[in-house]
């Protein structure tokens, strides 16, 4: 997975200098900028990738796939113990995972801090406060043709940006100051088409992964993703503009999970041009109604829980990149844990 904006938002792009200039920009529309080149998404029409249920006993040989400079950045090694995937499958995998021709949109929304806070682990794990008492919910959608190790699959990440037992949790700063102590990302829910990632993200990291139907495709301007519940049902589906301002992005996070009773601290980074749209007017406005939905959700367990949060409408920020590169790291085995889980 590539959660450091969500998946992989690094820090949503935030800079006092930008926020002053975009709030005196902003409009009621988003704007539109050059439509970026694309690798071939899906269409409407095309069959999306099916979910695996089955996994190759063999480790997949595609490391000379990844050789551009910014995999030579990690040090590539493997974990203290193979992971047992099934009673007769174990895979002794590199990390960190590398992800390369990755396709990516991503969401961003508001929604009341007390109901992001509901879906966190303990409550030294906190939403970063937003103004008007309201923190930040990001769904980060993933194309991942190319995966050190593993054949490809699709991912939906969905993250909330929190701080680590706050001594004094400061509204907004978190966001704007690279390196913020105990800043990162919690990821609460994330639907994989993939049984094999499902088993990694389980058991070496403690990600709420489950596995369905996640079809992720080109319709008019915009990358839709829509993931089926058990019963083959649409429950999220999320509308994201391909256009947008080109923005370079070169990002690294920390991931907070848990695993048993323990807090685990994992490092993602990522690197590419991302198509950007930001509301920044929304830090002081409520209810804004955007013209075509961005955000629909079905009428299933799964859509209640994310009803629940309240998300504002009008997305704060969208993003969307055709090719970035990726990686996710083992948990870093020196983080110093301030509480545990009982």
């Amino acid at each position: 997975m590539v959660v450091g904006a969500a998946p992989k938002l690094g820090h949503l792009g935030f800079s006092a200098a930008a926020m002053a200039q975009d709030a005196f920009a902003a409009a009621p529309r988003l704007p539109r900028g050059s439509a970026p080149a694309t690798l071939a998404l899906p269409t409407a029409k095309e069959r999306p990738m099916q979910p695996s249920r089955t996994i190759d006993p063999n480790l997949l040989d595609n490391a000379s796939e990844f050789q551009e400079p910014f995999y030579q950045r990690f040090q590539l090694r493997h974990a203290p113990a193979p992971l047992q995937l099934s009673d007769t499958i174990a895979k002794n995998y590199l990390f960190p995972t590398f992800y390369g021709d990755v396709t990516c949109a991503q969401a961003i929304f508001l929604c009341p801090w007390d109901k992001a806070q509901r879906l966190l682990p303990h409550p030294k794990l906190q939403p970063v406060r937003m103004p008007g008492g309201r923190a930040l919910v990001a769904f980060s959608c993933y194309i991942y043709r190319k995966v050190l190790g593993v054949l490809p699959y699709n991912e939906i990440a969905m993250t909330i940006p929190v701080l680590v037992d706050p001594s004094l949790p400061v509204p907004l700063l978190p966001m704007l100051w690279p390196g913020y102590p105990g800043f990162g990302y919690h990821v609460f829910s994330m639907p994989v088409t993939s049984l094999e990632n499902q088993l990694r993200g389980l058991r070496i990291w403690g990600l709420p992964k489950v596995v369905q139907d996640i079809d992720i495709r080109q319709q008019g301007g915009d990358c839709v993703t829509t993931a089926l519940d058990d019963d083959g049902k649409p429950y999220f589906t999320l509308r994201v503009p391909t256009t947008g301002k080109p923005t370079q992005f070169d990002e690294s996070a920390h991931l907070y999970s848990r695993l048993g009773p323990d807090l685990l601290q994992s490092r993602t980074a990522f690197q590419g041009e991302f198509h950007v749209h930001k509301r920044m007017d929304l830090l002081w406005k409520r209810g804004v109604q955007p013209e075509t939905p961005y955000l629909t959700l079905g009428d299933s367990p799964a859509a209640d829980a994310l009803r629940s949060l309240e998300l504002e409408p009008q997305a704060f920020q969208t993003r969307y990149a055709p090719r970035i590169q990726a990686c996710f790291d083992l948990p870093n085995p020196q983080y110093r844990q301030p509480f545990r889980f009982d």
